[in-house]
């Protein structure tokens, strides 16, 4: 290992990358290889690690893998409906049928972009400045993005869109 981090840094990290990969995947098993090939990434590209927070270095590779697989599987996928006439449907997982109650039904319909950031700014306590770092955007677009997926997860447990909060000045 580098001086930079060592085994049990990376342990200690384990929990909270598995918890990210679950919000991107939403699936258990493509969560735990997600957060292997991130190790794997991260392992062999070490010497080239900046300054700067292991955590945040790590969902940036997370985020950038689980992007990357996701647009590797629509490539492969447009190449099968060619080979194919019909789509076939899949049943859904036991993972699935686990998040389709209340608040956690409601928070996986939320955009990918919209998960990721809720997930490293609410549950893994990124600043704003850490969360732009590793998704690789404007810090602005951290807070505009955050805001709306707030929103967006607030109107969908409401089940309506809220009002906006006034006061009444005398």
């Amino acid at each position: 290992m580098s001086q930079d981090f060592t085994d049990d840094d990376l342990r200690e990290l384990l929990p909270r990358l598995r918890r990210f990969a679950c919000s991107l995947t939403r699936n258990e098993n493509s969560a735990d290889d997600l957060v292997q090939s991130c190790l794997e990434r991260a392992l062999s590209r070490r010497e080239r690690r900046g300054e700067g927070d292991l955590r945040a270095w790590l969902f940036q590779i997370m985020y950038r893998r689980f992007i990357d697989g996701e647009r590797r599987a629509r490539r492969y996928a447009g190449l099968l409906s060619l080979f194919s006439s019909r789509e076939e449907e899949l049943a859904p997982s036991p993972e699935d049928i686990a998040l389709s109650r209340a608040a956690l039904a409601d928070f996986a319909r939320l955009q990918p972009e919209q998960r990721a950031l809720l997930v490293l700014v609410s549950v893994e306590g990124l600043s704003y400045q850490e969360a732009a770092a590793t998704l690789d955007i404007p810090i602005g677009t951290v807070m505009s993005r955050l805001s709306r997926a707030r929103r967006a997860l607030r109107e969908l447990n409401e089940g309506a869109p809220a009002a906006p909060n006034l006061r009444i000045m005398k």
